[in-house]
């Protein structure tokens, strides 16, 4: 398959000529990866089930992976769900179109292949005026995830796209850098009480300003056992995971940059590719190493726009082991916290 780059001139003033072909093959039943303002999602007609498994046989997922569907408006969630409950219509008011995904139970027209095999469906209204845009003119909800190949860091630039995905799907629509670069938050509304299950750019703060208590899935705080059934993306598999072994390093920041420094020097000793992630802060606190900043410290946000770019920069480099600073666990840090953690397979040194 030959996949077609399409490049977006500008995004400030879409034509819907530009977005014609795409909407077209996803009506059609093909794939099509377009920006958003998480990171780029790989798209397919949410409601056929042939479609949606083009989407796991693309990235290699596990087909009891559940996909998020795609609105453009709110007029497009009710036939997909059951009910819309009072804390989902409350969080939509706030949030959507945004980084929010919710999972409320499911309609009959959504298939069990988009689910994952669930009686839930997640559903996100998005924000970036591409894939706004995008979806209103497909005419059907686009089931999207990341568009990455399975456990591989999400892609945010057409270009991460390009090196996971061409000759895989049909097209590729270039937006862009995307503006948050950690994927959504995800929010089951479908029981008693809202229940975090990814954290993201909505924080849980935000969360509980807008519909009070909101309780934390056990998945988020450590790995899921063999038998666990995710309700959502990004729950159950080694996820946004560079190649080489990471490992998280835990701390007062003097122990941290010593500590990392030390497991630098003993990889180099042993001539290992060593990747080191920090900060604008403490960048001059690494003389060797393959030293990467992913931002400031005291601007979380942009932490979470650099992260994943890093992570595949340091695949390109061929870094054999990637030595990473920890970051706090609230706010906007419980998403990057999330995304480290999953990508060092677990593994935290505390010192």
């Amino acid at each position: 398959m030959e996949t077609k780059m399409v490049k977006i001139q500008d995004t400030a003033e879409i034509r819907d000529e530009e977005l014609a072909e795409a909407a077209q093959i996803l009506r059609d039943g093909g794939l099509v990866a377009f920006p958003t303002e998480t990171v780029y999602g790989l798209g397919a007609n949410a409601l056929n089930e042939e479609a949606a498994k083009k989407i796991y046989a693309a990235k290699g997922r596990p087909s009891d992976n559940p996909l998020i569907a795609h609105i453009s408006c709110m007029e497009e969630l009710e036939p997909l769900v059951k009910e819309i409950p009072e804390a989902g219509r409350k969080l939509a008011e706030a949030y959507w179109p945004g980084p929010l995904t919710m999972i409320f139970p499911k309609s009959s027209i959504v298939p069990y292949g988009t689910t994952g095999g669930l009686e839930t469906v997640a559903v996100r209204m998005p924000s970036d005026p591409v894939a706004n845009r995008l979806i209103h003119l497909a005419k059907v909800p686009v089931a999207a995830p990341s568009a990455n190949t399975s456990g591989r860091p999400s892609p945010t630039t057409a270009q991460h796209v390009w090196q996971d995905m061409n000759g895989r799907i049909e097209m590729i629509l270039d937006g862009g850098p995307v503006g948050i670069g950690v994927e959504s938050t995800i929010v089951d509304v479908s029981g008693e009480v809202p229940t975090l299950l990814r954290p993201g750019a909505v924080t849980m703060e935000m969360l509980e300003k807008t519909v009070g208590h909101v309780e934390i899935d056990p998945a988020i705080q450590g790995p899921p056992t063999a038998d666990f059934h995710p309700k959502a993306p990004g729950m159950k598999y080694r996820h946004y995971a560079p190649h080489a072994q990471m490992t998280l390093v835990e701390g007062e920041a003097e122990a941290v940059a010593n500590k990392i420094n030390e497991l630098v020097k003993e990889g180099l000793e042993q001539n290992l590719r060593v990747g080191v992630i920090c900060t604008d802060e403490s960048r001059s606190s690494y003389p060797d190493g393959l030293v990467r900043s992913v931002g400031e410290r005291a601007k979380e946000e942009t932490i979470a726009h650099n992260l994943f770019a890093v992570l595949r920069e340091f695949d390109d480099l061929d870094v054999d082991v990637i030595y990473s600073e920890s970051f706090s666990k609230d706010h906007l840090g419980q998403a990057i916290m999330n995304r480290l953690t999953k990508a060092a397979g677990y593994h935290i040194l505390k010192v």
